[in-house]
């Protein structure tokens, strides 16, 4: 591949800002393309907020695709609910060295990047980190910041390297990867529990775990539950634990193996997040679509397809999907 030019950060939430905003603080060109935070970028810039180090980034605002030009990386960080766009948004970016990756949470992303633009000019990856967005152009940083890239077509190449070493001569750590399938199985076993259940968590735990729910206008439910509530309540961490394993049985079944120490390491990570609310749960207090599909649903496809008993997960999913449809109701004003 040529060299690095230009880089244009696609989906500018917690994810994409924090990490483009890295990348453009140590000299990179970075395009930022924006929807509702434009105005206050192009004022004032990103601010991040972190113990490691606070600063503002100016990034190249751009509120329109053909705006940016072409990039030589596109770092896809959309919400997985605005696939539909992929064409829309990415297209005018591309030129034929461009390189499309994508950071999204969940399940089929890159296999719909690559029957767009190509196999060979998509790559993959995940992140993890703590991030929230807190205001228009302020991302607070929490805890960690891990990103694992790999080839969506096969073993790393030099490009693989070379895009790593962008990420880390901006202090990012990030790890490439022989499979990548496997690391987005990985991601799932920390985003299905943690974000599935700080939602679904609302019903009560019993509520949960009964054969029946009622969303009856008088049921009482209760707040989102954040990663500091979940692992203090006995029963809930053995539904984490119970839900990773059915995505590691899952997994296995696809040839992907995860070893069951890693489970213990979610946990041991998770840990030392405080009380943190993942993004799911931030989507849904804003009456915001959840990313149901890519996170839950397509993951109790696959399982369903090679006949992989999941009935965490099937609980999960039904009810995510019937919150989902109630979510302006319980959060009107």
């Amino acid at each position: 591949m040529g060299k690095i030019n230009r880089i244009a950060v696609v989906g500018c939430g917690a994810l994409g800002s924090y990490y483009g905003a890295k990348l453009w603080k140590v000299g990179h060109d970075v395009v930022f393309l924006l929807r509702s935070d434009y105005q206050v970028v192009r004022s004032n810039g990103v601010l991040i907020e972190s113990s490691e180090e606070s600063f503002v980034a100016h990034p190249k605002p751009a509120k329109d695709p053909h705006e940016v030009g072409i990039a030589d990386l596109i770092l896809v960080a959309l919400k997985t609910t605005a696939n539909h766009r992929f064409r829309e948004l990415i297209m005018p970016l591309v030129g034929p060295n461009s390189v499309v990756l994508t950071l999204q949470n969940g399940l089929g992303s890159d296999d719909e990047l690559a029957r767009i633009f190509g196999p060979n000019r998509v790559m993959s990856g995940h992140c993890f980190v703590c991030l929230n967005r807190i205001a228009p152009g302020v991302i607070k940083h929490l805890a960690h910041g891990r990103i694992v890239i790999g080839e969506y077509s096969g073993p790393p190449t030099t490009r693989t390297w070379e895009i790593a070493e962008i990420f880390r001569s901006a202090s990012i750590q990030c790890d490439v990867v022989e499979n990548v399938q496997r690391a987005h199985w990985e991601k799932l076993m920390w985003n299905v529990p943690f974000n599935g259940l700080g939602v679904a968590g609302i019903v009560g735990y019993e509520g949960f775990m009964s054969k029946t729910l009622d969303f009856a206008p008088e049921v009482v439910l209760h707040p989102v539950l954040t990663t500091e509530d979940l692992l203090k309540h006995a029963g809930w961490r053995e539904v984490i634990k119970g839900l990773m394993e059915e995505l590691r049985t899952t997994a296995a079944a696809y040839d992907i193996q995860i070893s069951e120490g890693f489970i213990d390491l979610m946990f041991e990570l998770t840990s030392v997040m405080g009380p943190y609310k993942a993004s799911t749960l931030l989507d849904f207090e804003k009456g915001l679509p959840m990313e149901l599909d890519a996170i839950f649903l397509e993951p109790l496809r696959r399982a369903a397809t090679l006949q992989v008993s999941t009935p965490l997960l099937q609980r999960l999913c039904d009810v995510l999907v019937a919150l989902d449809g109630l979510r302006e109701r319980i959060y009107q004003k």
